[in-house]
């Protein structure tokens, strides 16, 4: 008998665990500090396009074909090629995606690890009155522990997995149903209080009234990335999901409603995280340590600080653990469907493979802070692990399997199926084709051959 893979309850957890999957630390810690590192306001600007031009159409082409497959990525792929009499070869899309999800976990459970370092961190206080050095050398420290880093990698791996073990309905559903609306509350709390007590005129010129001498080639290549990482599109995640996901649903409004709710969540951190920024005389443009030493520098300086700071590193959490659920599901439905697996038993395997790969990660800080796999090439002598593992799939795995999806969903499938599954109007339909066949893969080719050559 063929395997048959639980279906979401409703349209509305569907909705709840696309969203989830999509707002992770690539909109809360990552948006923020691509932001301040690029302009702001230009940068913004150019995301947003990118979202609506290039992301969507892709995302709506990955959930469809995983809808029309009902399969794991590999398989839906597959089955949607030798409907058109293409090669069965076009399964590598779908491998793509499972091994992007799969390396993905493995440095983004650290990076999740991290997250939850600074929980019980604010809770006590730590940062209270620290000066910036102090709060820096705290961050390196957490860094270089090797046995703390791998110890709080272990605890973010066995969170996601312990939700993922039991399945779609018990596992899944019930964990975002609870922590998607508790991380938009707690986020539109922390924008409540950014707004009474941080320099909310700062903040908002920063992020939308743009200064467009900024804009540069690197700028719209880092705000095009930021789209397709932040959506998670190419990841495998859609086609896994829409393979959950009822004829009756309809594609294209959930496919606009999660980018929206994505980019939403975006900007809203940003309007949570500048104004604090500014209030506090801080560098909007610090990178990557923006939430792990400017904002912690900036809770410890203001009343009611450790209040504050926890509900944001606890919205962090939500946001990163939403994430890693929905990456842990890729590889875990492939191994279910196709080696009859059951859910406990791969979910354990695969969680236990990826527990492991991310331990170089884990341990690219400090012990193997001197570790470069691939340094025998220019592009990666300075590269550690963690970075290398970020660049093949931030770099090659997403944005090639993205190219490929919106070049087989628009120049290889079917018109019928195509109106089938998206059901959308004639003129929407052949903007949406216009776009897949033309603006995504340039778009995303752009992307690749500035990253890579």
């Amino acid at each position: 008998m063929a395997f048959k893979h639980e279906s979401w309850t409703s349209s509305k957890t569907f909705m709840l665990a696309a969203v989830g999957a999509a707002v992770g630390l690539g909109n809360i810690w990552r948006f923020p500090y691509m932001a301040g590192s690029n302009g702001g306001g230009a940068f913004v600007l150019i995301y947003l396009a990118a979202v609506v031009l290039i992301a969507i159409p892709v995302l709506m082409a990955e959930s469809m074909i995983g809808r029309h497959g009902h399969m794991s990525a590999p398989v839906s792929m597959a089955k949607a090629a030798e409907e058109v009499g293409a090669s069965r070869n076009w399964a590598v899309v779908g491998w793509f995606g499972v091994a992007a999800a799969f390396l993905i976990l493995s440095f983004y459970s650290v990076i999740g690890g991290w997250v939850l370092a600074y929980v019980p961190k604010t809770i006590s206080g730590t940062f209270t009155g620290m000066s910036s050095d102090a709060v820096s050398a705290d961050f390196n420290t957490l860094l270089g522990n090797a046995e703390t880093a791998v110890f709080w990698h272990t605890v973010f791996i066995a969170v996601t997995v312990g939700v993922v073990m039991h399945g779609i309905k018990s596992g899944i559903e019930r964990a975002v149903g609870i922590m998607m609306p508790a991380l938009f509350v707690m986020l539109l709390l922390i924008v409540a209080y950014a707004i009474a007590a941080g320099n909310i005129k700062a903040g908002l010129a920063f992020m939308f009234a743009p200064d467009f001498s900024v804009i540069t080639a690197d700028v719209i290549l880092a705000a095009i990335g930021q789209a397709f990482f932040s959506i998670g599109v190419g990841i495998g995640i859609m086609f896994t999901y829409g393979a959950y996901l009822p004829n009756n649903i309809p594609l294209p409004r959930a496919c606009l409603m999660i980018a929206g709710a994505d980019t939403l969540v975006a900007v809203l951190a940003g309007i949570a995280i500048f104004p604090i920024v500014f209030a506090n005389g801080l560098d909007a443009a610090f990178g990557p340590g923006l939430v792990f030493v400017t904002l912690p520098l900036a809770f410890g300086q203001m009343t009611g600080g450790a209040i504050i700071g926890t509900a944001f590193f606890v919205l962090l959490a939500f946001a990163a653990l939403t994430s890693a659920i929905s990456l842990l599901e890729v590889p875990v439905s492939w191994l279910e469907e196709r080696k009859g697996w059951t859910r406990r038993s791969a979910t354990l395997a695969i969680g236990g493979a990826i527990w492991l790969v991310g331990l170089g990660s884990a341990l690219s800080t400090n012990v193997w802070a001197d570790v470069r796999l691939l340094g025998m090439f220019d592009k990666f002598k300075d590269t550690g692990i963690l970075d290398l593992v970020d660049d093949i799939t931030g770099q090659a795995l997403l944005p090639l399997g993205g190219m490929l999806i919106a070049l087989f969903a628009g120049w290889w499938m079917e018109s019928s199926v195509l109106t089938e599954e998206l059901g959308i109007s004639e003129t929407s339909f052949k903007a949406w084709r216009i776009l897949v066949r033309f603006v995504c893969p340039v778009g995303i080719g752009w992307v690749l051959a500035s990253a890579w050559f």
